[in-house]
């Protein structure tokens, strides 16, 4: 069965570097797996990432969703196809901010008919996201309140149900619960993976917290994949 990620000889620098900071010869993500990825500040998690989910493009090597190898994409297409299939938390959350916090949640049904027809299934796209900001934790007075009036913690439990909405096949959470306190931190844990359960989606999962690793059915320290962070690290 073809997984829903694959890395094949993935080399990626950044303009002007003189070295690659991405250097994997492979890497396979199982649909409905949940990854745990974790190491130093400047191993190229968050880069990572990006190249996963077709936001940077590889300079070698291939990543590939669902077979579709991103770098064959035009700009545009890889627009629709992230939208379509990835569930995106991001570090900064990237909420419109003068969108209400349901708009905000709602905006990937906006722009994949994919995503909106998924998200309809429990009756419309309105009811499953205000479904999963109750699951959230999030009251009913702050949905429609503008998103850049939110607390911090508030704002990344917005991005996770935006991120959820329309049962994606991936979800990347790139330290999605940095900004939470432990009770809340545990709560939102609880509804992401339940939430990526249910739905057979992939997780991929950024963090510095080894306290939450075993809520994973895999563990990656990407120095032990990312030959460019090896090789930095003994530099």
């Amino acid at each position: 069965m073809t997984p829903v990620l694959c890395v094949e000889s993935l080399r990626f620098a950044w303009p002007g570097a003189g070295a690659p900071c991405i250097d994997i010869e492979r890497l396979e993500i199982a649909a409905g797996e949940a990854v745990f990825l974790h190491g130093p500040s400047g191993c190229g998690k968050s880069t990572l990432l990006s190249l996963l989910a077709g936001v940077l493009v590889a300079g070698a090597g291939r990543v590939t969703l669902l077979g579709h190898d991103w770098a064959a994409l035009s700009g545009s297409a890889r627009d629709r196809n992230r939208v379509a299939h990835v569930g995106y938390i991001f570090q900064q959350f990237n909420l419109l901010p003068y969108l209400s916090v349901l708009d905000n949640v709602l905006l990937p049904c906006r722009f994949s008919a994919r995503r909106m027809a998924q998200a309809s299934r429990a009756g419309s796209a309105r009811v499953q996201a205000q479904q999963l900001l109750e699951r959230m934790g999030l009251d009913a007075s702050l949905w429609q309140r503008q998103a850049m009036l939110l607390s911090v913690g508030q704002q990344q439990r917005v991005a996770a149900a935006r991120a959820l909405i329309g049962q994606p096949e991936v979800v990347i959470a790139d330290e999605p619960t940095s900004a939470l306190d432990e009770d809340r931190r545990e709560a939102f844990l609880d509804v992401l993976v339940a939430a990526c359960q249910a739905s057979h989606s992939a997780l991929v999962f950024v963090s510095h917290d080894q306290r939450i690793a075993a809520r994973f059915g895999r563990h990656i320290l990407l120095p032990d994949i990312n030959r460019a962070a090896a090789v930095g690290a003994a530099a």
